[in-house]
């Protein structure tokens, strides 16, 4: 070992840069191979106070000893590297003897490195100010440069004081706006003063020393290249710190209409208040303000909209001859979606078409006309002399195709593909079809050939976190404690792969077939203790007596078994003489389809003829009418409508302990909802226990979806699949449905929509029960009307009016009621939106009739939003009337 590599490992800075001195460049090149290898053993030394010692001189060393600048950047920018705490000047002392030429290079590698590398900007900047190259403008050199000057209050005055000495600071600052998400750094420090950046930058173009006139540009080129809001927000105040002067905004007019028509809502507004500003004085033609609000009329937000149609009145109050030219660009409001907005429109075109009486303008806001809502389009028609519109076409209600659910693929027909399966499973959530063919498939191969299908399980098994010696002995602990559940499809396939290696006890597999599960309980047990009940059997089978094939798989990707399937199953167990798992049966039963009534007879038939104890049981099961509901009882807790079920006797008699769970009550203050049943994919196989029961699922996810509304919790994914499912769709169901509507996420209130489209097209929505549930739920404030607004338009924009007019024709009602008792609460805030999507559907769908309540509200004094739609939905059901 060198002098130089035994300085080194102990740590000994000074003692290295000696050395290092007295060192040519080529004993320093023949030096570095022993760096290197110390490197490579210091990777993998544990991070102690012998390894961190060394790597300070040991960074000093590996860059003096390098003679190729790509080899030094490497040096100094690895992650390694990083935490040494040597110091930037040592380093430029070591490289201070290097050509001008490498040193540029150099200084070139490190700010192309990206900002997280975490090269120190002072090591930049004084390599820049060695070898005199211009200085860089990337990023990690820009960001660098800000931390420096931005966090340099230990050196006493303001930002503005630190950035003056700067002989790069015209082209840092022009650099700040080519970097991208710079906005946070720009943001702090806070303020308008000289120690905000706003402050310090508007400060040096007051001064001169940078062009003001290139920052104002800059600033406006930023605004139109788009990015986040908050670099959005920065660069307009920037901007506006500026202070353009009246010939500098009229020189940008075009910079203007671009940020006006397309930018977000804060710089669209400053800048049609510029562009306003110089309209009213007479600065831009009538020209250049219908081409502005051609685009900002078509915004969605209201109030660009809206200020937009008053400086239009304005102008034209004015101006009368650009009332030809700005009126057909005012009819262009008629199209959007807010009522409010298209009643302005058609305002200012009545207060000022007799100034534009031509055929020509006349027809084109004829045209533009036919967007209005049915009660402003006859005003247009009487404003324009026109005859009335051609009667439309009668309303077709436009549904999504109901989904239909999917053939299980055949089992794996070899052992390599049970593999396939299995790791797909294990990688991705495999859904109810993938669980079951895997699950089948390890069955049936684990019968035919244990010892091949674990040689083919090999390449899944190793990449097990439990696999191995020592791993393998915590899994087995694991698995014998008392509160280990199966909760989902990964544990269940883990279990199983984990018993055909052998790596749980078969005491522990015995215990929990005999006993269940010694989990706490909690509102969900019933579902999971069933699903986690046939994988605990199935694997004590696998280490007992294997199952040739399971009875339970189902047909369909739902969950349901075809009745005929399962008869044809029982007769090759027959056949094979072998054993019936409780638990497997069990699940077969709850998944046969019963609700075909012919086949389920001709299956029962079959099934007595077969002569055995299954094949009875499943006949008597068909037999059976197999729609039975437990007793329901609403309850409230806080602003929460949950329900309550009393005791199912069917699902109590002839079944496993653990599946008797599924028949007995639930209830909403006596049962545990705090619980580790928090996953999504978990809630799919639980549809799949009861494919024909879903009430008996939904009830007991209910308080889980109220959580959706009211706590802004997660999880509307199994709405979908509810709605899916077979069975009932009775209380539980709607009013899990009408938590989602109202959900906090808008992912989740999309789920809730789907379910909603879902129940109509199956013709399993009973508007009337959804409406009533979601009056309840607003009144009670556990759902919002904004976010109830929100869901119904989006479910009437899919062509959906129809079925949204019948959920809020049931909704309104009480709020109305509410309303119109002086009610100022939470449901009297997003009322507005809610009239007004039903007003739209209901105009759409040519819904008639009277809503209690509505007409009381419709005739209240002045222009609020609820009163403003009130009076539109009442104009909407009484069409006859009105035209």
């Amino acid at each position: 070992m060198s002098a130089l590599v035994e300085a080194v490992r102990a740590g000994r800075t000074a003692e290295v840069i000696g050395l290092l001195d007295e060192l040519t460049d080529t004993e320093r090149r023949a030096a570095f191979p022993e760096l290197q290898a110390l490197r490579k053993e210091l990777r993998a030394a544990p991070w102690d106070a012998a390894s961190r010692r060394a790597y300070p001189a040991l960074y000093a060393a590996g860059v003096a000893c390098q003679t190729g600048a790509a080899a030094v950047a490497s040096w100094i920018a690895a992650a390694d590297m990083r935490w040494s705490g040597t110091s930037a000047a040592l380093l430029l002392r070591l490289l201070g003897d290097r050509p001008s030429k490498w040193l540029a290079d150099l200084t070139d590698r490190l700010a192309q490195r990206p900002a997280a590398s975490g090269v120190p900007y002072e090591l930049m900047s004084g390599l820049v100010r060695l070898s005199g190259c211009p200085v860089p403008t990337t990023d990690a050199y820009v960001r660098g440069w800000m931390g420096h000057v931005g966090w340099g209050w230990q050196r006493g005055g303001t930002l503005l004081d630190r950035m003056r000495p700067d002989p790069h600071l015209r082209e840092l600052v022009a650099a700040l706006f080519e970097t991208n998400d710079i906005g946070g750094l720009l943001e702090w420090p806070q303020g308008d003063g000289p120690d905000s950046w706003t402050g310090a930058l508007t400060g040096l173009a007051a001064e001169g020393l940078v062009e003001r006139e290139v920052m104002l540009d800059a600033c406006l080129a930023r605004l139109l290249r788009g990015g986040t809001n908050t670099e959005q927000r920065v660069f307009l105040r920037w901007l506006k710190a500026l202070k353009p002067s009246r010939d500098e905004e009229r020189r940008r007019v075009a910079d203007w209409l671009a940020l006006a028509c397309d930018a977000v809502s804060p710089v669209a507004s400053h800048a049609q208040s510029v562009l306003s500003a110089l309209m009213l004085d007479g600065e831009l033609d009538s020209r250049r303000l219908a081409e502005m609000s051609s685009a900002v009329l078509f915004r969605t937000e209201k109030k660009l909209v809206r200020a937009q149609l008053v400086l239009l009145g304005k102008v034209l109050a004015r101006d009368s001859g650009a009332a030809e030219e700005l009126l057909p660009v005012v009819a262009r409001a008629f199209g959007h979606a807010d009522s409010d907005v298209q009643e302005r429109a058609l305002k200012l075109v009545e207060r000022h078409l007799k100034k534009a009486d031509s055929a020509e303008v006349r027809g084109e806001i004829a045209v533009e006309a036919e967007q209005l809502i049915p009660g402003l389009r006859v005003r247009a028609v009487h404003l324009l002399g026109a005859a009335p519109a051609a009667d439309l076409a009668p309303y077709e209600e436009v549904l999504p195709p109901v989904p239909a659910p999917t053939l299980l693929a055949p089992a794996p027909g070899s052992a390599a593909e049970v593999a396939e399966e299995v790791g797909a499973a294990m990688e991705t959530e495999p859904g109810v079809a993938g669980f079951e063919r895997a699950l089948d498939g390890l069955v049936r191969h684990a019968y035919r050939d244990r010892e091949a299908l674990v040689e083919a399980l090999g390449p899944v098994i190793s990449r097990r976190w439990w696999h191995g010696a020592e791993s393998g002995l915590r899994y087995r602990s694991r698995f014998s404690r008392s509160d280990f559940s199966v909760s989902g499809a990964e544990d269940g396939l883990d279990l199983l792969l984990a018993v055909l290696l052998d790596k749980v006890d078969l005491g522990t597999l015995h215990a929990f077939v005999q006993h269940g599960s010694t989990v706490r309980e909690c509102g969900h047990s019933a579902l999971s203790r069933a699903f986690a009940a046939r994988l605990w059997e199935i694997a004590y089978r696998l280490r007992t007596d294997p199952l040739p094939f399971l009875l339970s798989t189902p047909t369909w990707s739902t969950g349901l078994l075809e009745p005929d399937e399962l008869v044809d199953r029982l007769e090759e167990y027959r056949r094979l003489g072998a054993r019936v798992s409780a638990a497997d049966f069990a699940q077969a039963l709850l998944r046969v389809r019963r609700t075909d009534r012919p086949a389920a007879a001709r299956a029962a038939e079959r099934a007595a003829a077969l002569g055995t104890r299954e094949g009875a049981r499943l006949a008597d099961w068909l037999a059976a009418p197999g729609d039975g509901q437990p007793t329901v009882r609403r309850r409230t807790s806080g602003s929460r409508i949950l329900l309550e079920t009393g005791e199912l006797l069917e699902l109590q008699q002839d079944f496993p302990a653990e599946y008797r769970y599924l028949g007995r009550p639930v209830g909403v203050f006596t049962d545990r909802w705090y619980c580790h049943h928090w996953s999504d994919d978990a809630r799919a196989h639980w549809l799949a226990v009861l494919p024909e029961r879903r009430e008996l699922v939904a009830v007991r996810l209910l308080r889980d979806l109220s959580d959706l509304a009211v706590d802004d919790d997660r999880g509307a994914a199994v709405l979908p699949r509810l709605a899916e499912s077979g069975g009932e769709a009775g209380e539980a169901v709607h009013l899990g449905l009408a938590y989602g509507l109202g959900a906090r996420h808008a992912e989740d209130r999309l789920a809730a929509v789907d379910a909603l489209l879902t129940l109509a097209a199956r013709d399993q929505l009973d508007g009337a029960r959804l409406g009533a549930d979601l009056g309840q739920l607003v009144r009670r404030g556990a759902v919002k009307p904004l976010r109830l607004a929100e869901s119904a338009r989006t479910a009437a924009a899919t062509g959906a009016d129809a079925t949204v007019w019948e959920i809020l024709r049931h909704t309104l009602p009480p709020l109305l009621a509410e309303f119109a008792t002086g009610g100022a609460g939470a449901s009297a805030r997003g009322l507005g939106e809610l009239l007004a999507v039903a007003a739209e559907s209901a105009e759409r769908c040519g819904a008639r009739g009277e809503i209690p309540h509505l007409a009381r509200t419709a005739g209240r004094r002045g222009s609020s939003r609820i009163v403003a739609q009130a009076r539109r939905l009442r104009g909407a059901l009484t069409w006859e009337v009105a035209a």
